[in-house]
């Protein structure tokens, strides 16, 4: 990654090494900019709820791969521009290897498929790390973690879920819109009320009676 400052009263620019993504900024008469790689999402499940998510991150300027080994799920994929993958979760995120400008988001409502990857995210950069479901489920997803695989409590703490932004989200279109407006927050560094993190769906469905349909 590059910064490039232009200084505002002669127009001056000097570039050198940045060692973390940034935002445009002005300070101290300058202009500043961090230029890197492109933001990057990794999908785990290819679904409805993952269709919408990934032609809202597509617009929002993120590449898009989703991963997901069930062949009658994967075979309806129909958003065009993104990286299809049917390997196993765990290895999919190794080799996509998240950094800094990356989010993995788990989707299946499949604990072998989804905490496979979200321990392997984990353990990266990665600057999003979250899961579908309810708080029951995604609180036992934890506790898994902690007691069988050696995760922390303060590790625990950088995966979010239930993912979304509270906004009486019924529908796939509606929660895939509480989603991806968490994540371009935390990617933008703004900060969220507690109460409305994470019950965007509290269900774990958008009509509060099991998994989100596949298509």
């Amino acid at each position: 990654m590059m910064r490039r400052a232009v200084r505002l009263s002669d127009g001056q620019v000097s570039l050198g090494p940045a060692q973390a993504p940034g935002q445009l900024e002005l300070r101290d008469g300058l202009l500043v900019n961090v230029f890197g790689p492109e933001y990057r999402m990794l999908l785990i499940g290819a679904g409805q709820l993952g269709e919408y998510l990934a032609t809202m991150a597509r617009f929002s300027g993120f590449a898009v791969t989703v991963c997901d080994p069930r062949e009658e799920h994967r075979g309806t994929w129909s958003v065009h521009g993104t990286t299809v993958l049917t390997g196993m979760p765990d290895d999919i995120v190794a080799a996509f290897r998240p950094d800094g400008r990356s989010c993995v988001i788990a989707l299946t409502h499949d604990p072998k498929l989804d905490d496979l990857a979200l321990m392997e995210a984990l353990r990266t950069p990665a600057f999003y790390v979250g899961a579908i479901g309810s708080r029951r489920n995604n609180q036992a997803r934890r506790q898994r973690m902690m007691e069988h695989f050696g995760f922390s409590a303060v590790e625990m703490k950088r995966m979010r879920g239930p993912i979304g932004i509270y906004i009486g989200s019924k529908t796939p279109p509606e929660i895939a819109v509480s989603v991806m407006a968490e994540i371009l927050a935390v990617k933008n560094r703004v900060a969220l009320p507690h109460e409305s993190h994470g019950i965007a769906h509290e269900s774990g469905s958008p009509s509060g009676r099991g998994p989100l349909p596949a298509r």
